[in-house]
């Protein structure tokens, strides 16, 4: 029992793994310079700000969601230029895809209970989400180089079957793109198993690549594969919508576990009208790029900081002390995620999100005092 007295408790019927867990953490940032969390540090002009209250302003908020969010995976499956045989699906976030893709799983009562596996360090909520369903999870750890280890990865694939692997492209916290003759293999040993890739494309405005091509290029090799992007770093955060592609006969078995009107009318009205001005985000995008490329060589110019490629809207960072730049970084109103003790791997790693040219300048500033 985990009531502190004699008295029945509420908590008694929470489960102990749960009670366990600790909370996902999100850093105070009112007020600083905000580089922790991966973010398009870009707001809409005036003029468009206007215009997306108007439409906000004319959604029909006194009903449920209908006709709005089916035209919104219309213009999403032609953003992306879907593949004949292809479905797509919605969910707040990509959390809420992750966790439906757990909740999708056969579970202990049905059979020996599946597995989830995924490359660490790697997202959070891979792990999460198969704790929470009462699944097993196998990370396998990537080389001191942040590269997929191949023998590895399928030597764990063929002694687990999972039911779901996961393939960051790019990898969050490491942000680099993974050989593509390793994905391919990892794919191959899942298909002959029946199990499920998750392709998990959060930072594709940002990378050189994108898995959808192999998809187009060879659909029978990965028809066992789900892409899965998200809108958050196309520049809407704060809608909180993701989207899963897939073979349609997968996805509409996922899709009946989403649950009812899942997606606001609001939050659909604001993605329609970023997808129609999607060239003003492509233009942020490509900012954020170059001050990327910046930020990186400027970074490999100071002493005893190894910064490491990056596909996405982020840079990790190893410092000899990263604890105290951090802590350095923060008193000077410049906030950063400090990764260091996630895994190993990460020991003295922050990572950095690529911000507007005038918060990466004050960033590389605040850097190059830092004593030697």
């Amino acid at each position: 029992m985990t009531s502190t007295t004699d008295s029945p408790s509420p908590l008694d019927f929470i489960r102990q793994d749960v009670q366990g867990m600790h909370a996902y953490a999100v850093q105070e940032s009112r007020g600083m310079v905000k580089l922790d969390a991966m973010e398009n540090p870009f707001t809409l002009s005036p003029a468009l700000q206007a215009l997306l209250g108007q439409r906000l302003g004319a959604v029909a908020i006194n009903r449920y969601p209908g006709s709005k969010v089916d035209d919104l995976k219309r213009a999403l499956k032609s953003y992306v230029d879907m593949p004949a045989g292809y479905e797509l699906m919605l969910g707040n976030g990509s959390d809420e895809l992750i966790s439906l893709l757990a909740m999708a799983c056969l579970t202990a009562k049905d059979k020996p209970k599946n597995t989830l596996l995924a490359p660490l360090p790697g997202f959070v909520m891979y792990e999460m989400s198969a704790q929470l369903q009462g699944l097993d999870f196998v990370g396998v750890p990537l080389t001191a180089d942040f590269e997929l280890n191949t023998p590895a990865m399928l030597a764990a694939i063929e002694a687990n079957k999972p039911a779901i692997t996961y393939i960051a492209y790019p990898n969050n916290p490491t942000a680099n793109l993974w050989d593509a003759d390793t994905i391919r293999s990892i794919i191959a040993a899942c298909r002959a198993y029946g199990g499920m890739v998750v392709i998990d494309e959060a930072y594709q405005p940002f990378s050189s690549l994108t898995w959808l091509d192999e998809i187009r290029n060879d659909p029978e090799s990965n028809s066992n594969v789900l892409l899965m992007r998200t809108l958050s770093k196309f520049g809407l955060a704060g809608v909180r919508l993701g989207y899963m592609l897939g073979a349609k006969a997968l996805i509409d078995q996922i899709d009946k576990l989403r649950p009812p009107y899942n997606v606001s009318s609001l939050n659909a009205e604001c993605a329609l009208f970023a997808l129609r001005h999607k060239d003003v985000f492509a233009e942020q995008a490509a900012i954020i790029k170059s001050e990327r490329e910046r930020l990186l060589a400027a970074l490999a110019e100071l002493p005893n900081v190894t910064p490491y490629p990056s596909d996405a809207n982020m840079i990790l960072v190893r410092f000899d002390h990263a604890t105290a730049t951090f802590e350095q970084l923060k008193t000077a109103g410049i906030l950063v995620k400090n990764v260091s003790k996630m895994h190993p791997l990460l020991a003295n790693c922050l990572r950095l999100t690529v911000g507007t040219p005038e918060e990466n300048t004050l960033l590389l500033k605040e850097l190059g005092s830092l004593p030697d």
